[in-house]
C-alpha cells in the first residue's frame, strides 16, 4: 500500500492511500480441470497469464510468497502432477 496527496485546485493538501485493485476471479487449472476461485490483484492476473497459466505460475512460485488458499492449491497441482 502506498500513500500520497489528493491535491486540489486550490493547491490544498489531504494524506489518501492508494489500495491494490483487489479482484475475485475464478481461474482455471488444466491439472485439476477445475476453476479456482482466488482474491488477487489485477497485476496478479496478468502475471499469471504471462507465466502460462495457473498451474505453472503455482509450481514455480516460492511458498513464502502466496497466501494459505494459493499454498493449498499449489499443494493439490503438485500432488496431482506427481500422480501424472
Amino acid at each position: 500500500m502506498l500513500s500520497g496527496n489528493n491535491v486540489s485546485h486550490a493547491h490544498n493538501k489531504t494524506r489518501r492511500r492508494y489500495l491494490p485493485n483487489i479482484q475475485r476471479v475464478s481461474i482455471f487449472s488444466e491439472v485439476l480441470g477445475r476453476p479456482i476461485r482466488l482474491k488477487v490483484a489485477a497485476s496478479a492476473i496478468r502475471t499469471v497469464e504471462h507465466a502460462g497459466g495457473l498451474d505453472k505460475f503455482l509450481s514455480d512460485a516460492k511458498e513464502d510468497k502466496l497466501s494459505a488458499n494459493a499454498r493449498r492449491v499449489r499443494r493439490e497441482i503438485i500432488k496431482a502432477q506427481a500422480a501424472n
